[in-house]
């Protein structure tokens, strides 16, 4: 059974609070990388990198950031930028859920093998089951849930939402 969590209309808001919280942290930078993960990631950057667009002169370069979710280690990270994009810049990397913080500690490890100004993290879901040691600088919403619980994120047109299964 599916218990929905956020609609459309709340995604959208959290976005934009989100992207304004970026822009605060951010006021004084000329260039934003917008690292979205793999999956929901990237589609929840799109999101926010399009209202900050709107809300900032700042160039807001977006970043894709792939790595087998699964077996971060072995799959290692790629990014769809190079070093020289990103090096010396103040990155945010995004993920739709932080479960047990894998992908974005080892997302995080990627960016900080080249000297950069900043490195801030945002979720548009945070379940509180970490395994490493990361937080979310920006998140959502927060939901203690079970480890058999599953939230699923649906990015469709006009049909954002997120649900607990």
């Amino acid at each position: 059974m599916m218990n929905r969590i956020l609609n459309h209309d709340q995604i959208q808001h959290i976005a934009k609070r989100i992207a304004y919280q970026i822009y605060e942290t951010n006021v004084e930078e000329k260039e934003i990388v917008v690292a979205g993960i793999n999956g929901g990631g990237v589609d929840f950057a799109k999101k926010i990198m399009d209202i900050l667009k709107k809300i900032t002169d700042a160039e807001i370069i977006l970043c894709r950031v792939d790595m087998d979710k699964s077996n971060p280690l072995e799959s290692g990270v790629k990014t769809s930028i190079g070093i020289e994009d990103y090096k010396n810049k103040s990155i945010v990397l995004i993920d739709d859920v932080l479960n047990s913080g894998t992908t974005l500690i080892y997302g995080t490890h990627h960016f900080l093998k080249t000297p950069i100004k900043q490195l801030k993290t945002a979720v548009l879901v945070n379940r509180n089951h970490k395994r490493y040691p990361i937080k979310a600088d920006f998140k959502g919403i927060s939901l203690s849930t079970s480890l058999n619980e599953h939230i699923k994120v649906v990015f469709e047109n006009k049909n954002n939402a997120v649900y607990l299964e």
